[in-house]
């Protein structure tokens, strides 16, 4: 992964936060460390003598975030969250609203209280595509301690507060963070942390292209030349916008044996499923309108499953793989198809070389659920319904 730090550019930033807003920048540009809005950076500053955790804000991308995309939040007041038994995602959001020294920020990032806890001045955290493929096989945890031997690793847990409780347990004692070079978490992604910018950044790159390196040795993929059979899109009648993509990968993707069971495997990370639900639609020799119809009562049969007191989302596939044809997007929006195509790609990619890995293994189905229907995404659902 290329390093694209500029001594140039670095010197013109005079303070904590144009450094923090350069270096997310940096990172936001790489689609294999983060996808739109994915991962969240900080840096921790003194204001009128006070330090405060200025993190990531809801809603912002680290490409192009400024400084007004970083929510300013107390230190004093995440610490104490972070010592609590327990703690909803929808009360913690709403504390760490109240603890911002600008109530017109937004929201700060869910992993606010996380960033707060790692003591180091500035933190990086991205979902980078070749960590989480080294995961997300089934040999996974053997080989990510193999890579990675210097780092804090995680088993999955719930991204939030859970997430930070864990490790503020972990982290008690004598935890030498001297001797650790980041964090890593299972089916998630990475953080790295220093002091210094440049140095946090460093790691970042260093980290990945590790992961990339052990990749390209042993998970190498070659796409033969396949020619894309017919399908009539004509039938596809999900939402008013689609993206078709017949690219090597995805034609490659589609073509596989056991199609079906391959690419129902779940996604990539967690976030992710907001964007694409857990699963394709799948057409083989389908005819669409049925297998439409199964897939709807398939989902319909999840949520009954896991369901608590949760609205239930639109049951409609989010993109479909259709066999020898390739991978299509549906969206309300072509943004939207674009997105969603964005992320199917690198998740194909990932399940092709994690499966040379001794298989694709992404999160359970009762954790893909939790993350589906979070409540702080539920929360806005209740809100649209209780509107109309």
């Amino acid at each position: 992964m290329e390093n694209l730090w500029d001594d140039a550019k670095a010197s013109k930033c005079t303070s904590d936060l144009e450094m923090r807003v350069y270096t997310s920048n940096l990172l936001g540009q790489s689609d294999e460390l983060v996808l739109h809005g994915g991962g969240n950076t900080s840096v921790k500053s003194m204001v009128e003598g006070e330090e405060i955790l200025f993190v990531k804000g809801s809603g912002w991308n680290l490409v192009d975030i400024k400084a007004e995309g970083f929510a300013p939040v107390k230190m004093a007041t995440l610490l104490d969250m972070a010592r609590r038994n327990e703690l909803s995602d929808t009360d913690m959001v709403s504390e760490q609203k109240a603890a911002m020294i600008d109530k017109s920020a937004p929201n700060p990032s869910v992993e606010a209280i996380l960033h707060a806890i790692i003591p180091f001045k500035v933190v990086d955290h991205t979902h980078a595509d070749a960590i989480v493929t080294i995961s997300n096989s089934k040999n996974g945890v053997r080989l990510i301690e193999e890579v990675f031997p210097n780092f804090l690793i995680i088993p999955y847990v719930m991204p939030g507060f859970i997430l930070a409780q864990k490790i503020y347990e972990m982290i008690q004692g004598d935890f030498d963070w001297g001797n650790c070079e980041g964090i890593i978490l299972h089916n998630h992604g990475i953080f790295t942390f220093d002091d210094d910018a440049k140095k946090s950044y460093d790691k970042m790159i260093e980290a990945v292209s590790k992961a990339e390196v052990f990749l390209e040795k042993n998970a190498p993929i070659v796409f033969e030349e396949i020619e894309a059979q017919d399908f009539d899109l004509d039938d596809l009648k999900i939402d008013k916008f689609m993206h078709i993509n017949q690219t090597p990968l995805a034609l490659h993707y589609a073509s596989q044996d056991n199609l079906r069971t391959m690419v129902t495997r779940g996604v990539l990370t967690p976030e992710h499923i907001i964007r694409t639900k857990r699963v394709p639609l799948v057409l083989e020799d389908d005819e669409v309108t049925e297998a439409l119809k199964h897939f709807k009562v398939a989902y319909e049969a999840y949520f009954s499953a896991y369901k608590k007191d949760e609205i239930m989302l639109d049951t409609n596939p989010k993109y479909a793989v259709i066999k020898d044809f390739g991978v299509v997007s549906f969206g309300k929006t072509q943004k939207e198809a674009d997105v969603i195509n964005d992320v199917v790609s690198h998740t194909m990619l990932a399940v092709l070389r994690a499966d040379k890995l001794g298989g694709y293994k992404s999160i359970s189905i009762p954790n893909s659920f939790a993350m589906e229907y979070w409540e702080l995404e539920q929360a806005k659902v209740k809100k649209l319904h209780e509107k109309t």
